[in-house]
């Protein structure tokens, strides 16, 4: 197994940040042919997403997480920011992990998607994400 953690600066608002371009440029350097890559983001306050970006899903998916889980002060767990409790459920909906197949070192990702990093948590500006290849 080929593996390397990468850091992603999001900034201090929430974001979904494409890790696509990333995620080959690690295929490539890896070598890859056929197998698995596996992408792991080791917090309690961010998940991933395969989606389409640039088309405006990626706002919607903000917006959508900010209506299922507002920034209010419902929720139990209380340090941070305000709402910060619902950064704790994220992982809940968009989980911390993604395994995308690998095709002769391509990710066999359908025309429009993209591997993002989710992150509605703007206490926490510097992200890492542990990036796996398994070969077949």
């Amino acid at each position: 197994m080929h593996s390397e953690e990468i850091e992603i600066h999001t900034g201090d608002t929430e974001v979904v940040f494409d890790l696509t371009d990333r995620c080959a440029r690690f295929l490539t350097d890896a070598d890859a042919t056929d197998g698995l890559l596996h992408v792991w983001v080791p917090h309690a306050t961010a998940g991933l997403a395969v989606i389409e970006t640039g088309a405006g899903s990626d706002t919607d998916l903000l917006r959508a997480l900010g209506d299922l889980l507002p920034a209010d002060n419902r929720w139990r767990h209380r340090h941070g920011s305000p709402g910060h409790g619902r950064d704790h459920v994220l992982p809940a909906f968009l989980p911390p992990y993604a395994s995308i197949p690998v095709m002769a070192g391509t990710l066999a990702l359908g025309t429009w998607q993209s591997i993002c990093l989710v992150d509605t948590n703007t206490d926490n500006p510097v992200r890492k994400v542990r990036l796996s290849y398994l070969p077949a």
